[in-house]
């Protein structure tokens, strides 16, 4: 009977997670599209400049969600464990996002066309991020309650 709850638990915590992480690309990819909508079309930024800015301010908000309400993680980032790791992530999809963004640019400037490139990119990278994150970067030990991730 308990091994049945234990497991019972395991699996719904197994499942919180992943839905958690695709509410907040539900947040973050919605934010990166508005303002890269804003700077292409509002501040004339080229539609490269437009996706580094974009995708630069929604790294911010995609962190702290990630790390707290996704993995459950409390107190100070570890610099070189979590932060670094995190940003370097998110350079890697800018630089696949912004790629793509430029070669679309050749093509045409439409928004529209500059939406759909990041969209793209980042789309691709998504599941890999997870993995990453889960595995790696934001791992919860063995011995950790994770009740409440």
């Amino acid at each position: 009977m308990a091994s049945e709850t234990l497991v019972g638990s395991a699996r719904t915590h197994l499942k919180r997670r992943p839905v958690r992480y695709a509410m907040v690309s539900a947040v973050a990819v919605p934010f990166t599209q508005v303002v890269l909508v804003l700077c292409h079309v509002l501040l004339h930024f080229s539609p490269v400049w437009s996706n580094v800015t974009a995708v630069s301010l929604a790294c911010v908000p995609s962190y702290f969600l990630n790390r707290t309400w996704v993995w459950g993680k409390r107190g100070r980032s570890h610099l070189w464990k979590e932060v670094l790791p995190f940003w370097a992530m998110a350079l890697l999809g800018l630089a696949v996002s912004t790629l793509l963004v430029a070669l679309a640019a050749r093509w045409t400037d439409a928004t529209i066309v500059v939406m759909l490139a990041n969209l793209t990119a980042f789309g691709a990278l998504w599941v890999i991020k997870y993995l990453v994150l889960d595995s790696l970067l934001f791992r919860i030990p063995d011995d950790v309650d994770t009740s409440l991730v």
